[in-house]
């Protein structure tokens, strides 16, 4: 199934993340690598695993270290580069291509997504398609680790339209607009930069995905919900959470 039309004006999906994004991808870590490798590490017992959309190897670098082997897939060549350009990048297998689709050899124990990259499919088909190659994957014992945000903490007190300002300093200002449709479950967000030198824009197009719906996908795909916490340290997930760790086997 194709993309759904974006009204960001020539946004593309598959080029969103060049060189410039890949660039400072990792000049700000989110500060939670330490107990998601440790959290990964633990699922995967020891055997091959599998990372969608792996990056510059913020997680698959720290979680190869601890002797597993670690595959990864990932559209962006830009992202890649900076993997490859880390101690021990150039060991990891990487597989260019769309993690809804792209196929490769053989059954991973631990297959994960991790930090809403689910939500760069922008369509319900895409991510559908998406646990479906994770299921052709994965070894019969094998687990499916989706971490993504509870869709409201990313935009109910903001509403449905917003401007945030991002940092204000004496060098410039970076501003976060964005725009939610309920009926396609899109958001169109940009971070626009504003300095001496000029302005710079960051378009991004992201499709929501609430946890019972990603149940249902799993379901689809022959999957079912084993666990479900608020973090990486296995809190209980319940109504105030604002984000979800999801483990999925059959």
């Amino acid at each position: 199934m194709g993309m759904p039309d974006c009204s960001v004006h020539n946004f593309d999906p598959m080029t969103s993340f060049g060189a410039d994004v890949a660039a400072t991808y990792d000049d700000t870590l989110r500060g939670d690598e330490a107990e998601t490798v440790e959290c990964l590490r633990r699922l995967a017992a020891g055997r091959p695993v599998l990372e969608l959309a792996i990056g510059t190897g913020r997680i698959a670098l720290p979680l190869a270290a601890t002797g597993l082997r670690v595959d990864g897939i990932e559209q962006s060549e830009a992202m890649v580069g900076r993997l490859r350009a880390k101690p021990g990048g150039d060991r990891i297998v990487v597989t260019m291509g769309d993690m809804a689709a792209v196929a490769v050899p053989g059954e991973y124990r631990l297959i994960y997504l991790v930090y809403n990259t689910l939500f760069n499919l922008l369509s319900q088909d895409d991510q559908v398609r998406c646990f479906e190659n994770v299921a052709r994957h994965l070894t019969d014992d094998g687990v499916f680790l989706v971490e993504a945000a509870v869709p409201d903490s990313m935009y109910g007190l903001r509403g449905d339209q917003y401007v945030d300002a991002e940092s204000v300093s004496t060098d410039g200002v970076t501003l976060d607009v964005g725009r939610y449709d309920r009926a396609t479950q899109l958001l169109e967000e940009c971070h626009v930069t504003l300095t001496r030198q000029g302005i710079r824009v960051g378009p991004i197009v992201t499709r929501f995905v609430w946890p019972s719906e990603m149940d249902l996908m799993a379901r689809i795909a022959g999957l079912r919900l084993h666990e479900r916490w608020a973090g990486w340290r296995r809190e209980p997930f319940d109504a105030r959470s604002v984000r979800h760790v999801c483990v999925y086997g059959r």
